[in-house]
C-alpha cells in the first residue's frame, strides 16, 4: 500500500509540475474575451449578497452557481488581479489530469499516465486552462472525473458510500457547468468495458444520474434561450440541417485532437447545405465506423468503440442539436471538447503502447523516445499558445490572422485598442467588423461612442439609429442618441430617446449628460 501511494504521489506531482511549467505564460496573463462580463463587470461576483443571487435567483445568463461562487470567492480574495484566477484555473486543470490518470489506471487502460500527461499539456486545452472564464470547465471536470472514479470504486467494492459520493460529485459537476450531462451514459460505457456487458443493476444505479442530468440540462437550455439568446433561435435551420452539422462536428474535433494546428478562438462558421446529399456523408462515415467497431468488438473493435464512443457521446451537447449563444460566431470551439478529448488521447496512446509491446526488443526504447517527443512537442505548443492568451489584443489579433472573416475578433481588437486609448485604430477595427457583419449591434454602438467622442456627431447618430433598428430595446443606444441629438439642438427628439432609455434602464440616470460607456460584447 505504501509503495502504491508513493508511486501515485510521484506520478501526480510530475503531472502537476509539467502542467504548471507549460502554462507559465498564462499565469502572468490578464483577462480576455468575456472575462470582463463574467468577472470584472459582474455585479453578482462583486456584491456582498452575490452568493445568494447566484444560487437562489435566475439573474445570471446560465445557472452555474458553484462556478460563480468560486469567482465570487476569488474576487473577494484578490479583486481584479488576473494572475490569481489563472493560478487557480491551471491548478484545477492539473488536478483534473491527475484524476483522469487514476480513472484510466483503474480501467486498466495501457499507458494511463502518459495519456493523462498528454491531456494535461494538450494545446487544444489551452482554450480552457488559460482562459479564466472557463474555470467552469476545469471545476466541473474535477467533480466529473471524481464522480467516475468513485463510481468505479463502488462497482468494485459494492459499498454504498462510494455510490453516494459519486452521485454528490456529479451534482457538484452539474452545478459547475451542465455540459457534463452525458456522464450517466459514460458510466454505462465504463460498466460495459469492465464487465463485457451491461447488467440489470447498471441501469438501476444510473437512473438518479439521468434524472439529475435531465433537470439541470433543461434549466440550462431554458436560461440560454431566455437570457443569452433573448428568446431568439441562433441556428435557424431545421432538424435536417442540425443532423448534417452533427456529422461534421466530431471529425473537426478529432482532427484538432490528433493534429492541433491553426488553433484559434473563433473558427470559420460552416455553411452546410442540408439539401445536398454530400452534407450527410461525414455522419454516415461516422456511423459506419461504429458499426465496424461493433462487428469487431471481440478484438480490436472493443477499445476503439469504448474510446471513440466516449468521445462522440460526450460531444453530444455541442453537436448542434441545442442552440447556444456562441453559434452566432462559430459551430465549433476548442473548449467544447475539453471533456471529450480524453477518449481520443487514450485510444491513440494505448494503441501506440500495444504496437510497441508486440514488436518487442528495442522497440520499447523507441516507444519511450516517441512518448518523450510527444510530451515535448505538445508542451512547447501549449507554452506558445498560452502566450497568445496574455491579453485581449494579442488573442484577437491572432484570431484575425487565422480567420480573417471573424467579425467578433475585429470587434474585440477594437475594444482592446479603445481601452488602450488608441481611438482612431479602434474605429478602423469596428468599421471592418461591420463590413463583414453589418447587423452587429455592439459594433454599431461602440463605433457611435467612439465617433461621438472625436466630434463626429452626425456619423455617431447614424450608427446608434442603426443599432436601434436592429435592437429597439437597446437602452444605452437610446440614451446616447438622446445626448447627441441634444448637442445638435434637436431637443424634442432627444427627450423621447432619453425617456425611453430611462424606462428600459433607470440607472442610466446617473450618466445624464454624458455618453455611456460601451458595453462588453460576447
Amino acid at each position: 500500500m505504501k509503495k502504491m501511494w508513493t508511486s501515485t504521489g510521484g506520478g501526480a506531482a510530475l503531472i502537476v509540475l509539467l502542467t504548471v511549467l507549460v502554462y507559465a505564460p498564462a499565469l502572468r496573463g490578464g483577462f480576455v474575451f468575456d472575462d470582463f462580463v463574467l468577472i470584472t463587470k459582474n455585479p453578482m461576483v462583486k456584491a456582498s449578497d452575490g452568493l445568494h443571487r447566484l444560487w437562489l435567483t435566475t439573474e445570471a445568463t446560465d445557472y452555474y452557481p458553484l462556478s460563480g461562487s468560486l469567482l465570487w470567492l476569488e474576487w473577494h480574495l484578490w479583486g481584479d488581479y488576473a494572475p490569481g484566477y489563472h493560478v487557480v484555473n491551471v491548478l484545477l486543470h492539473a488536478g483534473a489530469a491527475v484524476l483522469v490518470w487514476l480513472i484510466l489506471r483503474r480501467l486498466k487502460i495501457p499507458a494511463a499516465w502518459l495519456a493523462a500527461m498528454i491531456f494535461a499539456i494538450h494545446p487544444v486545452n489551452v482554450a480552457t486552462a488559460a482562459w479564466v472564464s472557463e474555470q467552469k470547465n476545469t471545476l466541473s471536470m474535477v467533480f466529473y472525473a471524481l464522480a467516475i472514479l468513485l463510481y468505479l470504486k463502488f462497482d468494485e467494492t459494492g459499498q454504498r458510500h462510494w455510490y453516494a459520493g459519486s452521485l454528490g460529485a456529479f451534482l457538484l459537476a452539474l452545478l459547475s457547468k451542465p455540459a457534463v450531462v452525458m456522464l450517466p451514459v459514460v458510466l454505462l460505457g465504463c460498466m460495459w468495458w469492465v464487465h463485457g456487458r451491461l447488467r440489470k443493476q447498471d441501469g438501476l444505479y444510473s437512473t438518479p444520474y439521468f434524472v439529475l442530468s435531465l433537470v439541470l440540462g433543461l434549466v440550462t437550455v431554458h436560461l440560454q434561450f431566455a437570457h443569452a439568446m433573448e428568446g431568439r433561435a441562433v441556428l435557424t435551420g431545421g432538424f435536417a440541417s442540425r443532423l448534417a452539422t452533427a456529422g461534421w462536428v466530431p471529425w473537426f474535433y478529432l482532427f484538432k485532437a490528433l493534429v492541433p494546428i491553426d488553433l484559434t478562438v473563433i473558427y470559420p462558421k460552416w455553411d452546410i447545405d442540408a439539401s445536398r446529399w454530400i452534407s450527410y456523408v461525414p455522419g454516415v462515415l461516422l456511423m459506419g465506423g461504429f458499426a465496424l467497431g461493433w462487428w469487431k468488438r471481440e478484438s480490436w473493435g472493443r477499445p476503439v468503440l469504448f474510446g471513440l464512443g466516449y468521445f462522440v457521446v460526450t460531444l453530444f451537447p455541442v453537436l448542434g442539436f441545442f442552440d447556444q449563444t456562441f453559434y452566432r460566431y462559430s459551430l465549433v470551439a476548442d473548449h467544447w471538447q475539453y471533456y471529450s478529448i480524453i477518449g481520443v488521447i487514450a485510444v491513440a496512446v494505448a494503441s501506440g503502447h500495444s504496437i510497441v509491446c508486440r514488436m518487442g526488443g528495442r522497440s520499447r526504447v523507441v516507444g519511450m523516445l516517441v512518448s518523450a517527443a510527444a510530451v515535448l512537442v505538445f508542451g512547447v505548443a501549449t507554452w506558445k499558445r498560452s502566450c497568445i492568451y496574455a491579453d485581449n489584443e494579442t488573442l484577437w489579433r491572432d484570431n484575425v490572422v487565422r480567420n480573417p472573416r471573424a467579425w467578433l475578433a475585429y470587434y474585440n481588437v477594437g475594444v482592446a485598442l479603445q481601452q488602450a486609448g488608441n481611438m482612431p485604430e479602434a474605429i478602423l477595427q469596428w468599421e471592418q467588423a461591420l463590413r463583414i457583419n453589418p447587423d452587429y449591434v455592439e459594433a454599431h454602438y461602440n463605433l457611435g461612442v467612439a465617433l461621438g467622442r472625436v466630434g463626429r456627431i452626425q456619423e455617431a447618430i447614424e450608427h446608434w439609429e442603426q443599432a436601434l433598428r436592429i435592437r429597439p430595446g437597446f437602452a444605452e443606444a437610446h440614451y446616447n442618441l438622446g445626448v447627441a441629438l441634444d448637442q445638435l439642438g434637436r431637443t424634442e427628439e432627444a427627450a423621447i430617446h432619453r425617456q425611453e432609455a430611462l424606462r428600459l434602464k433607470p440607472d442610466l440616470a446617473e450618466d445624464r449628460g454624458h455618453l455611456t460607456e460601451s458595453p462588453s460584447a460576447r
